[in-house]
């Protein structure tokens, strides 16, 4: 429940702070907050108010949208895999998002030299059937 609950707050969150209107907003905070300066005389206090406020936002934001990331990712690569498991690709490469960066790494370079391998063999069989039209006539 506390999950749901959680998930719900950290998704409209998220959906919020990327609206136009809420940089506005926070913009405006801004302006009003500098344009405030000289009538506090630039005091101590009164860039403690900017630099708490920002930072207790930024702190609490971090966590909210690592949340929606990480399940944005996860249900990514979850179809990722179903497209995988049904398709005719290697059901080897689901779950290829545990392994170190190394691993992954290695795994596109070889996913990159069989594309260069097919791609090879793509222009030579175009090749190919335009010699063998030309002989035809």
């Amino acid at each position: 429940m506390i999950e749901k609950l959680f998930t719900r707050i950290a998704n409209y969150v998220a959906h919020l702070a990327g609206l136009p209107s809420t940089f506005a907003v926070c913009f405006l905070i801004i302006v009003a907050w500098a344009a405030s300066g000289p009538m506090f005389g630039f005091s101590d206090t009164w860039q403690l108010i900017i630099n708490t406020g920002t930072t207790i936002v930024t702190f609490l934001m971090v966590f909210l949208i690592q949340n929606t990331q990480n399940r944005d990712g996860t249900a990514i690569q979850t179809k990722l895999d179903e497209l995988i498991r049904v398709g005719k690709a290697h059901n080897t490469f689901i779950g290829i998002e545990h392994l170190t960066e190394s691993e992954v790494e290695e795994i596109r370079r070889k996913c990159e030299q069989a594309a260069k391998r097919h791609d090879t063999a793509a222009k030579k069989a175009t090749a190919q059937k335009r010699g063998s039209k030309t002989h035809a006539a």
